[in-house]
């Protein structure tokens, strides 16, 4: 709905993205779906995630200063704990069974000494991660009974961290999306590599904007949740333009 507004303006974008539910609103901004399509989507959806696992199961835990590969590497040996998030350098998401997120608690401070530090979330479940999988694949038959239009312009998956320009790949997308790590941090990297100057940030708060500067701390940002934001928003991008 706050698009819409922006779009009144004549202002369009020429890629979008959104982080995890955020990517139904990149989706329908692109032209894929119409808003009532994705509302009820996303309502479909979190039912879905929710029923997935029993109230308790899981968990979520954000690890900082870390690098991925480090991390990776010590939940090799274990498919209680994956990695749910790459937000940017030095911010992953880990979920998975409450007891075995307590214990990745307890082994990752061993890394305090490389700055590492591990803040457990207040979520009702493991978040993508494996244990939605079923919840994904119940997701991709309701969306087979949707009709999707052409894409008008590309959007970054949060799967691939790929400008996806074919609609007949976004059901499958979707999907794997629920249980499949959310590349956010690629998805920028890719954005920034396809040409893309100027980034305008959607919705309440300041959040994807924070991410994107310790992605890449030149690249111009604008945020809009207000209206007096939409204002701001026009000003920015007719200075920068």
């Amino acid at each position: 709905a706050m698009t819409a507004a922006i779009l009144e303006t004549g202002i369009a974008p020429n890629m979008t993205a959104g982080l995890s539910l955020g990517e139904y609103a990149a989706i329908a901004t692109a032209g894929a779906m119409d808003i009532k399509t994705a509302l009820l989507l996303v309502r479909k959806r979190g039912l879905l995630m929710q029923n997935a696992t029993k109230d308790g199961f899981g968990g979520m835990a954000a690890v900082l200063g870390l690098e991925p590969d480090v991390l990776e590497a010590l939940l090799k040996n274990t498919d209680a704990v994956t990695v749910a998030n790459y937000n940017c350098p030095g911010q992953i998401v880990i979920p998975g069974e409450a007891d075995a997120v307590a214990a990745a608690l307890e082994v990752i401070p061993r890394l305090k000494e490389n700055g590492a530090k591990v803040i457990p979330l207040k979520v009702s479940g493991p978040f993508h991660s494996p244990f939605m999988k079923p919840a994904g694949e119940k997701l991709e038959r309701e969306l087979e009974q949707v009709r999707l239009s052409e894409l008008q312009i590309p959007y970054v998956s949060n799967v691939s961290a790929q400008p996806i320009t074919k609609t007949e790949q976004i059901r499958s997308l979707l999907s794997q999306g629920v249980y499949s790590p959310v590349k956010w941090e690629q998805s920028m990297r890719t954005m920034l590599a396809e040409g893309v100057e100027y980034f305008v940030e959607i919705g309440p708060g300041h959040t994807l904007s924070t991410l994107l500067k310790k992605i890449n701390a030149e690249a111009k940002i604008c945020t809009v949740s207000t209206m007096e934001d939409l204002v701001r928003m026009q000003d920015f991008l007719n200075e920068t333009v």
